[in-house]
């Protein structure tokens, strides 16, 4: 077995001090050094916990993610839709639930037989963690390589890898909303071009903005293509999760998360993560048109849907319905006088711009601008 704590201080010596997973038996020891020794952050799902370490790499982090094999079809989607094309590598290890030939829980049956070729699958590197502490210190050197090279690496770990580590107390997160407002009258409806048209007059050279996937990022692109632009393509639902690492790991700036009720929807348990979190200089400006307008315009069930109470009950600190253009200007820029985690939630109407391009710039070339921008 490896010494956790060697271990650990091994990791953090090639520069890997952020961490963000979901508990496993096979890990606990190492998410125990985790919380007692580094910053972690604490998903409530794996695909959210992928999104976090990609922020955080933004931010100039080295990250690790945190798993449960079966936790890693949680993060298939990131992984090949924002990792990948992006090229924001991440560290991961994942633990190996129904091992061939270990009795296991039956749920684990299928994923123990698959779990490496899923990594294969996904282009991930990947090796079996050894249980000598040399070994593995040689095995971390060859994962830091593939890093450097912007490529992920996971290792694959088995039971009784890790000895006993004991978590220290924990300090739980507590954040309260002070300030709910919802609608008192009828919504204006602006388009979402026009939006974003206000929302980006009002940045500085401290603003970061990450517009979730689909025509959000595209017409943000039409109205200003800016290095201080993330533009996602794929992983919805991870734009606010980006911003939770990058906001936590960049606190000198403004990180404004520009995202839509589908995407919202697909992953809502990022709002209980930022609402724990609750970094300052965060700012998610929810666009809600009840629609999946970038596949045709099929209706979500927005809706129905509470979210200006759901992201209160979160923890937000404000939370805030925005009936038109003129008070989105006035709580930005009360925001930005007095930051705390806020959430603008505000009806658009289901028009789009016309003849709406795409980013001409690569994936990996907006994240290489961005990262300039951020830490050049």
């Amino acid at each position: 077995m490896i010494n956790t704590k060697a271990f650990g201080n091994e990791l953090k010596k090639l520069g890997f001090d952020f961490f963000s997973g979901v508990p496993c038996s096979f890990l606990k020891n190492l998410i125990n050094y985790a919380i007692n020794e580094c910053e972690y952050v604490a998903a409530t799902n794996e695909g959210e916990a992928v999104a976090v370490a990609a922020g955080a790499y933004l931010g100039g982090k080295k990250p690790v993610v945190l798993m449960q094999n079966s936790g890693l079809t949680n993060a298939v989607s990131p992984l090949v839709s924002l990792n990948f094309p992006f090229r924001l590598p991440v560290l991961g290890f994942v633990s190996l639930r129904g091992e061939p030939g270990i009795p296991d829980e039956p749920q684990h049956e299928l994923m123990g037989c698959i779990t490496t070729e899923m990594l294969e699958l996904m282009k991930i590197n990947w090796m079996y963690l050894a249980d000598d502490l040399d070994q593995a210190k040689k095995q971390l050197i060859q994962a830091n390589s593939c890093i450097e090279k912007n490529e992920s690496f996971f290792f694959v770990v088995k039971k009784n890898t890790f000895e006993k580590e004991i978590l220290m107390d924990q300090k739980e997160l507590v954040n309260v909303n002070t300030q709910k407002i919802g609608q008192t009258k009828e919504n204006q409806l602006p388009t979402r071009f026009e939006t974003l048209q206000l929302i980006n007059s009002l940045k500085d050279q401290k603003t970061i903005q990450l517009a979730t996937t689909g025509k959000t990022g595209r017409e943000l692109y039409e109205v200003e293509d800016a290095p201080n632009n993330l533009y996602m393509v794929g992983s919805m639902g991870c734009v606010s999760s980006i911003g939770l690492g990058l906001s936590l790991t960049k606190k000198d700036y403004e990180v404004i998360v520009l995202e839509g009720d589908g995407a919202l929807l697909m992953r809502m348990g990022s709002l209980a993560t930022n609402g724990a979190y609750a970094p300052n200089n965060l700012l998610h400006i929810l666009l809600d048109n009840n629609a999946h307008d970038s596949t045709g315009g099929q209706l979500t069930v927005s809706n129905n849907v509470h979210l200006v109470d759901i992201a209160a009950a979160c923890g937000y600190t404000k939370s805030i319905h925005i009936h038109n253009l003129i008070e989105l200007e006035f709580y930005i820029k009360e925001w930005k006088r007095d930051k705390q985690l806020t959430f603008l939630y505000m009806n658009i109407s289901k028009k789009s711009k016309e003849n709406l391009g795409r980013p001409k710039m690569k994936p990996n070339e907006v994240k290489e601008r961005l990262m300039v921008y951020l830490n050049g």
